[in-house]
């Protein structure tokens, strides 16, 4: 079988993904010319689709930026008849950066937005939600896992972004702190029998776990 080229593939993923709207186009072209770490499209697209398959009505964002990935969640719920997406951001600019999009793709009505470290305020809101999405601080990752489990539905899916890490994961000598952390992450998950577990390496890798 011939090497395959992890950057040949994630190029080749990505155009599978249907044309995007003119402003999710703009939040993909802004983030490639100031080197914003957002999902990307084929992400983007498998987190809809994701949401979409479960029937998502609530989700939480655990880390949003500037609403690239909030704009597909809610699409997804949208299309599955209405709920709320939780965008959490601790920075004014990136959240009034998000306010703005998502009015443009008139999907602002379905977010409500927290300025606030993100895993307090997973804890200090009512769940049980449908989805949570995982883009925190790396060296976070950890111990925001008791939150999500607790904030989570049964029969709900946690998502988790960035789990390969650049490839950094894959290298035995790393033992930085973000690299460590996601590897402590990803053992705790995938160890725990009231999770079941995968993980796609779509761009920088997404873990989906479904809560038994």
């Amino acid at each position: 079988m011939p090497t395959i080229s992890y950057d040949k593939l994630q190029e080749y993923l990505a155009s599978l993904v249907p044309p995007r709207e003119p402003v999710m186009q703009e939040m993909e072209e802004y983030a490639e010319k100031d080197h914003f770490p957002i999902l990307g499209p084929a992400s983007g697209y498998y987190c809809y689709q994701l949401a979409r398959m479960i029937h998502a009505q609530s989700v939480f964002e655990l880390g949003s930026g500037y609403g690239y990935s909030t704009a597909w969640f809610a699409k997804a719920v949208r299309e599955n008849g209405g709920g709320v997406v939780h965008h959490t951001v601790w920075d004014d600019a990136l959240s009034a950066m998000a306010k703005g999009y998502l009015q443009r793709l008139r999907l602002d009505d379905l977010v409500e937005f927290h300025n606030s470290e993100a895993v307090a305020a997973l804890h200090q809101t009512e769940g049980a939600f449908d989805l949570i999405f995982n883009d925190i601080n790396k060296e976070g990752y950890p111990d925001s896992l008791p939150v999500i489990k607790s904030k989570l539905r049964s029969g709900g899916l946690l998502v988790t972004d960035n789990v390969i890490w650049r490839g950094k994961i894959l290298n035995s000598n790393d033992h930085e702190a973000d690299t460590e952390a996601i590897r402590r992450f990803t053992r705790a998950l995938t160890t725990d029998a009231d999770w079941i577990v995968s993980l796609a390496p779509v761009r920088d890798g997404l873990i989906v776990a479904y809560k038994k």
